[in-house]
């Protein structure tokens, strides 16, 4: 019997050896938490939900189109492509039917409204005050929103980026390039607040420089021709600001300023593309990848949209259009960087 219990207590000596031995071998035996799972950048990829975000963009142009994308690539880089769904409706550039294109948003419960422009932000800021609003391709949103006391936040579930470059430098730019103008007129659509907004500024600027200042309005793309064609007969040079209206037709514009030879500066790179000679311009892609970083704080860390400030443009760059400078007889100027052509 004794020599049965020693052996027995061998055995059980054994087989607790292999046991702890096998528990060393396996270090995730002594942890059940499951390890964080990290994006190729070694960051959280997300909260392994998936998202749907719509985005109501008002036309189909460049400067629209290059922020719609930057939005759209910083969400897939932050969340992975299958975690994030887009409902997209583009309004071709009429403002009307932003509201039915937002609606349809709020109706199907969305996480987050990406507003590009100044109307769908309007439409979305009406249409809810639940589901998350970013802006972007905005100028001024106090004066889309109609903010009295701008501190920088909108203070609701609204936030966003900005196109808005910096208008005393815009003016700044008229004078190096033309000292001898006299008269500049602004070319804009009546039916966009934000455009009339930047013209008040920058006409403040102009006439401290001691230029004669003269409005030229339009109310949408069929009297942009006739409406040009009155700007060049009273005008020496010819502002355009971030204008949704005047992108969408740059070349009916060029088909105009061109002939009669009379330059246009521009508020960004597009209209300059299409119909202008300089721009101060920023990168829309740019401000649309901001607006996705901050649509991504609100989805996956639940920040709070209402403490949010509106974002900026990280830079500006100083560029000319080769072809319709060359076309009007203007040398390329030192330290812009050229357009790239089509």
């Amino acid at each position: 019997m004794k020599k049965l219990s020693k052996l027995t207590a061998l055995l059980l000596a054994l087989t607790m050896a292999l046991s702890l031995a096998a528990c060393s071998n396996n270090p995730g035996a002594a942890d059940t938490q499951p390890a964080e799972t990290k994006d190729s950048q070694g960051e959280p990829a997300g909260d392994g939900k998936t998202y749907t975000v719509g985005i109501c963009q008002l036309a189909p142009h460049e400067a629209l189109d290059a922020a719609t994308q930057g939005f759209k690539d910083a969400l897939i880089e932050k969340l992975g492509e299958g975690n994030v769904k887009f409902e997209e409706g583009n309004a071709s550039g009429d403002s009307s039917l932003c509201p039915t294109i937002i609606d349809g948003f709020v109706s199907k419960k969305v996480d987050l409204i990406l507003a590009n422009a100044t109307a769908p932000l309007q439409a979305a800021a009406s249409a809810t005050s639940t589901i998350p609003v970013l802006g972007t391709s905005v100028t001024d949103y106090a004066t889309a929103l109609e903010i009295s006391d701008w501190n920088g936040t909108v203070g609701t579930n609204v936030s966003g980026t900005s196109d808005l470059a910096p208008l005393d430098q815009q003016a700044a730019m008229i004078q190096e390039i033309f000292p001898d103008a006299q008269t500049v007129g602004l070319l804009y659509c009546s039916g966009e607040p934000n455009s009339a907004y930047q013209c008040d500024v920058i006409e403040g600027h102009l006439k401290g420089m001691g230029y004669e200042v003269k409005r030229f309005a339009f109310n949408d793309t069929n009297d942009v021709a006739s409406v040009t064609q009155t700007a060049c007969e009273g005008s020496d040079v010819i502002y355009i600001p971030t204008d949704n209206t005047a992108a969408d037709n740059t070349e009916a514009i060029a088909n105009v300023v061109l002939p009669a030879k009379v330059p246009v500066v521009t508020g960004e790179e597009g209209l300059c593309k299409g119909c202008g000679v300089v721009t101060l311009t920023i990168s829309y892609y740019d401000i649309g990848h901001i607006a996705g970083e901050m649509a991504c704080d609100i989805l996956v860390n639940g920040a709070d949209v209402s403490t949010m400030p509106v974002k900026s443009a990280p830079q500006v760059v100083k560029k000319y259009n080769a072809a319709n400078c060359e076309a009007l007889g203007i040398a390329a100027p030192e330290g812009y960087e050229a357009v790239a052509a089509e």
